[in-house]
């Protein structure tokens, strides 16, 4: 990846943005469980980074999303992942689907506030009995002369109660399970939509999560996101930047919590030493960000493929699985060499493993990568 001045220039922004209008506050946003989505977005929209790389007729910048991944990066700064995950569900998870195959009209109403950080997006794909198998969800979107009524519930749902907007996986048909979906845009305040009381979590307590509830909702069928029954199709291309985000917001916080530990190891002494003069603990430290540069080394490759026009669903899959993966093995690790102090509910470690627990279920379980992976290697037939 070679990087531009006008790259430099994104990631500037975007981390003087992390350290004056979020690190401050994330203690107390992660006290109240929740962060001010909708002030904090349009601070970003009028930066111009909510839409690094949607079309510039609806106010993005219209860069390709190498410039996007750089902006991702910086938000692992993001001292509390429930932040970072929120902003990246509005610029990468409900949004891309809308800007790529959304009708003029549908992209003019609500991918435009989208950008400009006047509207707070959730996707809403998830269901209390289909998480990571999407292909089985049960809301319904029956026709209704012009309109779909919508009937079901979605869980775990980011940005859920601040949303204006959520951009709804439904079934509008009976027919095969990946051919009878769509992606429906449903405002929340439409008659019918309820939203239950924030979820209590293990982690990422900054984010406003919760379940969904629609009971008889009607949206008119133009709210609908391109052709009838190719959701299923619209949603697996947009999992591929949910998952490119999450891998690269993820590097910098590892990195993080690896210089925290560091600095954290020479100060404590046990036995008459720091415990980083231990060879174990710097060898350990050394290896874990190795692991960390391979992540990045393969993130990136991964982005250079999606901007020339390559199917990635392969390694888009294989950096979710191992951002999720690197998360737990090396917060846990570090977590370690804090010893009681690390297993202190403030300490930033503590946190740090809290949080990156998500990765490996949020966005395709680590089994679901591992099953596509497999797929695409021809060691399991293809559907």
């Amino acid at each position: 990846m070679k990087w531009t001045d006008e790259h430099e220039s994104i990631r500037e922004t975007a981390a003087k943005f992390v350290d004056n209008e979020i690190n401050p506050y994330v203690d107390q946003w992660e006290e109240d469980g929740v962060f001010p989505a909708h002030e904090l977005f349009k601070k970003l929209g009028d930066l111009g980074m909510l839409g690094i790389n949607k079309p510039e007729k609806y106010g993005g910048l219209g860069l390709d999303y190498s410039y996007s991944i750089v902006f991702a990066e910086e938000m692992g700064r993001v001292k509390a992942a429930g932040v970072s995950t929120g902003i990246g569900v509005q610029t990468d998870m409900a949004t891309p689907a809308l800007a790529n195959f959304g009708s003029e009209e549908l992209c003019q109403q609500y991918l435009v506030p989208a950008i400009s950080g006047d509207a707070v997006f959730s996707i809403a794909v998830s269901e209390p009995s289909a998480g990571s198998d999407v292909a089985s969800i049960k809301t319904f979107a029956e026709k209704k002369g012009d309109n779909y009524v919508i009937n079901g519930s979605k869980m775990w749902i980011t940005n859920a109660i601040q949303a204006d907007y959520f951009c709804l996986l439904a079934n509008t048909s009976d027919g095969p399970q990946h051919k009878n979906k769509s992606l429906i845009i449903v405002p929340s305040d439409t008659k019918g939509v309820s939203v239950s009381a924030p979820l209590k979590k293990l982690g990422l307590h900054s984010s406003d999560t919760a379940q969904i509830f629609f009971d008889n909702v009607e949206v008119p069928q133009k709210n609908r996101i391109g052709e009838e029954g190719k959701g299923f199709i619209y949603q697996m291309i947009q999992f591929q930047e949910e998952r490119l985000y999450a891998a690269a917001a993820a590097l910098k916080g590892y990195e993080s919590i690896i210089q925290e530990t560091i600095e954290y190891t020479k100060q404590r002494e046990t036995f008459g030493k720091p415990i980083l003069d231990n060879q174990v603990v710097h060898y350990r430290l050394a290896e874990l960000q190795t692991e960390v540069e391979l992540l990045r080394a393969l993130t990136y490759n991964a982005v250079e493929e999606y901007i020339d026009g390559k199917d990635v669903l392969t390694k888009a899959s294989m950096v979710k699985l191992k951002s999720g993966r690197l998360g737990r093995e090396l917060t846990d690790a570090c977590l370690q060499y804090w010893g009681g102090m690390g297993f202190m509910w403030e300490s930033s470690v503590a946190r740090a493993y809290r949080d990156t627990r998500l990765g490996s279920i949020g966005g395709g379980s680590d089994e679901v990568m591992l099953g596509i992976i497999s797929k695409q290697m021809g060691i399991l037939g293809k559907d």
